[in-house]
């Protein structure tokens, strides 16, 4: 499938027909999160910092507190717990998603669109790649985190859905949610060992996930349809069933 925003630099050749050379060397600068302003952004990039070095079980609040420079009274004050700093922070890349959306992608494929988004995600996430391998790792050993990080995902997943134009309400928007959370999670296995800056073999990864996912979807919209059907055929039963009775009567 073409990509035409997303592509590789080093990808297509240039308007003069010249061969592409190799790959420029990433920019760190132009890959670093926004330098934090607030006290609140510093304790949650302070979170990631230190996610990034140690297993979150391992991450104790006095410790975030002395690298945000904050109190533990201010840290409480606006953090209740590491739930709510990962909450936070994913709060953050999605509000970031959502203000960098492309209104050329209006006319493409609902699977284009959220082929799209998805990846300004893992753009965003790129300069954060370790505290993510962090948590990937933790959660193969603690079922309770993976529970905790699958609700935030889902959660994330519904305004990344509505992002690409998708339907993302009611129940059957939290089960689109939760299977691209699935789905986005397998993804980011294969992006975090993804040394390639045009990210070649995560863009191939997300693309058969969403290969995967559209089939299901399709599967899973066949069986909502069927409890429908149930219900029309046993309103229609009622019905004959009511016409019976009266012309009985009328007989």
């Amino acid at each position: 499938m073409a990509r035409k925003s997303r592509s590789s630099p080093g990808a297509r050749s240039d308007a003069s027909g010249a061969k592409p050379g190799p790959n420029p060397a990433p920019d760190p600068a132009s890959n670093s999160a926004p330098k934090p302003t607030s006290d609140r952004e510093r304790i949650i990039e302070s979170f990631i910092r230190l996610l990034a070095e140690k297993p979150i079980a391992e991450i104790g609040y006095s410790e975030i507190a002395k690298e945000a420079a904050v109190s533990l009274v201010q840290l409480r004050e606006m953090f209740g717990s590491m739930r709510a700093i990962l909450a936070a922070h994913m709060k953050e890349i999605d509000q970031q998603v959502l203000a960098g959306g492309d209104a050329d992608l209006a006319e493409e494929s609902p699977r284009e669109r959220l082929f799209d988004v998805l990846m300004r995600r893992i753009e965003l996430l790129d300069a954060r790649k370790a505290a993510v391998r962090s948590l990937i790792r933790s959660c193969r050993r603690d079922p309770g985190l993976a529970f905790v990080l699958n609700g935030l995902a889902v959660r994330s997943q519904m305004w990344m859905l509505t992002a690409a134009d998708i339907d993302a309400s009611g129940p059957r928007g939290m089960v689109r949610a939760q299977g691209i959370a699935l789905l986005f999670a397998s993804v980011l296995r294969v992006w975090v060992d993804d040394d390639d800056p045009g990210r070649a073999r995560t863009m191939a990864a997300l693309d058969r996930a969403l290969a995967r996912g559209q089939r299901l979807a399709g599967f899973l919209d066949d069986l909502c349809r069927i409890p429908r059907c149930i219900g029309r055929a046993r309103r229609r039963r009622r019905r004959d069933g009511d016409d019976a009775d009266a012309a009985a009567v009328a007989a």
